[in-house]
C-alpha cells in the first residue's frame, strides 16, 4: 500500500529547522544546552547519542510534549508546536502504550481520529497500512497476545494513518527480530522515495549507518556532530596497501613518494608474510603513485582499499570524548 503523496506546507530545503533549543529539568539538570538541529526535506535522518544526551527531550519538545525554556525555528514551515504543522507529523514514541484489549486496526483507527482524519479514511488506511507493515494476519486480534515486535509494528502504522509529511519514529525498531528490522528499514526507504521526511532516533548504529542520509550525535545536551557520514569520518580517512614480504626500505619515518607530504606513511601490521601500509589522508587516486612503485619493485599486492572509520567508531569517539574534533555541520551539503 502506498499512501497519497504528502501534501507540502511550502518549499523550504529543510523540515525541520531548529536553534537554540534549551530544556532545564528542576534547577540543575540541563538535558538540552542550545541545540540546532536541521533536517533536510525528503532525507532520513538519524540523531544519536547515549541515554541522557537529551534526543527524546528534543522530540517531544517537537510534538509540544515538554515545554522548552527557549526554541527557536520552523518545523514544516510553521513554527515550533503550530497545529498545522503537527496536523502533518507522524510520531511513533519509543514506549508507547494503548490498551491491551484493543485490537491493531482498533489502535490505528484511534490513531487516525485523533489527527483529524475522517472515518472512511481512517478506516481504509488501517487495513492496507497494517497490511504493510506485516500485522493484516493480526489485525482483528488484541494488543494483550501481541509480542514486542509486533506492538512496534503496529505503532508504526498508527504512525502513518495521517499521510504525514514529516514521521518521527523514537527506536523504531526496539524488540523486532532481525527479519523485522529488514523490512522496517525497506519501509523507511519507501517513506523517502514516496517523497516523506524521516527522523530516526535509534540506537542501532549499522541500521542508521544503511538507512541515513545525514546524522547528528548529540552528548549530554548537546550537538556535537552533524553532516553526513562521509564529512564526519574525513578525517579518518586512509588508503591501505597490504604487500608481501617485508616492508619497501622508503617506507621508513619521513619518507615521501612524490607529492606524498611527509607524516602520512606509515608502516604497520608487520609479519612474517606481509606489511600493511596505511597512508593517511589518501585516496584511490591519490595512492596511484605508490601502487605503481611498487608494482615497478615486483612487489605482489595482496590488497588494496580505501578505509574510514564506522559510524560506530565515531559514535564512541564522540560519546567518550566530546572534544575530538568532531565537525558540527548546521546544514551540510549531502
Amino acid at each position: 500500500m502506498t499512501l497519497p503523496t504528502p501534501a507540502h506546507g511550502g518549499c523550504d530545503e529543510f523540515a525541520v529547522d531548529l536553534t537554540d533549543v534549551r530544556k532545564t529539568y528542576g534547577r540543575s539538570i540541563r538535558a538540552l544546552q542550545g541545540v540546532t538541529l536541521q533536517v533536510r526535506a525528503g532525507e532520513i535522518f538519524g540523531l544519536l547519542g547515549p541515554n541522557g544526551a537529551g534526543k527524546s527531550t528534543l522530540v517531544k519538545i517537537m510534538m509540544t510534549i515538554v515545554r522548552p525554556d527557549s526554541a527557536h525555528g520552523r518545523v514544516l514551515n510553521r513554527a515550533v508546536g503550530s497545529p498545522e504543522a503537527l496536523a502533518r507529523i507522524g510520531y511513533l514514541p519509543e514506549h508507547h502504550r494503548f490498551p491491551t484489549y484493543l485490537t491493531g486496526r482498533q489502535v490505528v483507527e484511534f490513531s487516525g481520529a485523533m489527527s483529524n482524519v475522517d472515518r472512511p479514511t481512517r478506516k481504509k488506511r488501517a487495513s492496507e497500512l497494517l497490511d504493510r507493515v506485516g500485522m493484516g494476519a493480526w489485525k482483528d486480534r488484541p494488543l494483550g497476545v501481541y509480542s514486542k515486535g509486533m506492538r512496534q509494528r503496529t505503532g508504526l502504522a498508527a504512525a502513518l494513518v495521517n499521510n504525514p509529511q514529516l514521521v518521527v519514529l523514537d527506536e523504531p525498531t526496539d524488540g523486532v527480530d532481525p527479519v523485522g528490522r529488514r523490512e522496517i528499514r525497506d519501509l523507511l526507504l519507501g517513506f523517502r522515495d514516496e517523497g516523506r521526511t524521516v527522523l530516526l532516533n535509534s540506537h542501532l548504529l549499522s541500521e542508521i549507518e544503511t538507512v541515513c542520509t545525514r546524522v547528528a550525535i548529540m552528548v549530554q545536551g548537546r550537538m556535537v556532530a552533524q553532516g553526513t557520514i562521509d564529512e564526519l569520518t574525513a578525517s579518518s580517512r586512509r588508503y591501505e596497501i597490504i604487500v608481501e614480504g617485508s616492508p619497501p626500505e622508503w617506507c621508513g619515518a619521513g619518507a615521501t613518494i612524490q607529492s606524498i607530504p611527509p607524516g602520512q606513511l606509515l608502516a604497520a601490521g608487520i609479519t612474517q608474510e606481509s606489511t600493511r601500509l596505511v597512508f593517511l589522508g589518501l585516496d584511490a587516486q591519490g595512492a596511484q603513485p605508490i601502487l605503481d612503485r611498487l608494482r615497478s619493485e615486483s612487489r605482489t599486492i595482496v590488497a588494496a582499499q580505501t578505509v574510514r572509520e564506522s559510524l560506530e567508531d565515531l559514535f564512541m569517539r564522540a560519546v567518550t570524548d566530546p572534544n575530538t574534533g568532531l565537525i558540527y555541520r548546521p546544514g551540510s551539503a549531502t
